[in-house]
């Protein structure tokens, strides 16, 4: 260790291979399968976070090498939203709820000053609130798709009574979507109590005073929850229009 900071060698690699082991074997154990998966997003991670390690002080030496590999996290963020919804129809409008959320109230929060208008403040931030929109999407429509189909006679039952396709369709899947919102919740009501939350530690990390570590882990906090707010808001909407669906589902809505 080093001021706090996590020593790169052999100790870590050791330690890492051992906190995949256990992760495989107790999904392994309990049943839970997705043991592939959690040995590829462990080795996509070790990639990824070594590339953007050697990339990232180049990125950050202009605005314009910033903005690009911003848009590079926002289009690998609705890829990943798409095949987490599983829309292999119109899976680009996966990035309407992200681009929602993220892109107006994080232009705002940094017009506002309250971060300083830097590469080194802003591609942190955008990185947050775009991963925080992308996590609320999936959530959020996946569960509205899977209430729609699993209550179809719900939907059904509600256009018989007047509902048209859209609000009977929200009547079924706005509340359990919602619930997407829950994990951006608990850690807001816990900071400090639970967790001491990445933007926190990393800035005392980086010298500053506790004061300003919890005034940018605040800000971060609620720009999460205003972002995912919006992210699921849409999300929402757009299955319920039909626009966001699965092709091999039922049809319903507008798009019916």
């Amino acid at each position: 260790m080093n001021n706090g900071a996590v020593s790169a060698g052999p100790v870590l690699a050791v330690v890492l291979a051992g906190l995949v082991v256990v992760a495989v074997t107790v999904a392994w154990a309990g049943g839970l399968g997705l043991r592939r998966d959690l040995v590829t997003a462990s080795l996509r991670a070790v990639v990824q976070l070594a590339a953007v390690s050697l990339i990232i002080t180049a990125v950050l030496r202009s605005w314009w090498t910033t903005a690009a590999f911003i848009t590079v996290m926002l289009a690998v963020a609705v890829f990943t939203s798409a095949r987490r919804i599983t829309t292999v129809r119109l899976g680009w409008t996966a990035a309407l709820p992200i681009a929602a959320g993220a892109v107006p109230l994080g232009v705002a929060v940094v017009a506002a000053g309250t971060t300083p208008l830097a590469p080194v403040a802003v591609l942190p931030l955008a990185g947050i609130l775009i991963g925080g929109a992308m996590t609320a999407t999936s959530l959020s429509g996946r569960r509205a798709l899977d209430e729609l189909r699993d209550r179809h006679g719900e939907y059904e039952a509600a256009l018989a009574l007047g509902f048209l396709p859209r609000e009977a369709a929200l009547e079924v899947c706005r509340p359990t979507a919602a619930t997407a919102l829950m994990p951006a919740l608990d850690q807001t009501r816990t900071v400090g109590l639970v967790t001491l939350p990445g933007a926190f530690v990393g800035v005392l990390l980086g010298g500053g005073s506790a004061l300003q570590a919890g005034a940018t882990q605040l800000l971060v906090l609620i720009a999460l929850l205003a972002v995912e707010a919006v992210a699921v808001a849409v999300t929402v909407e757009l299955v319920a229009a039909g626009v966001l669906r699965r092709a091999a589902s039922w049809t319903y809505g507008p798009a019916s």
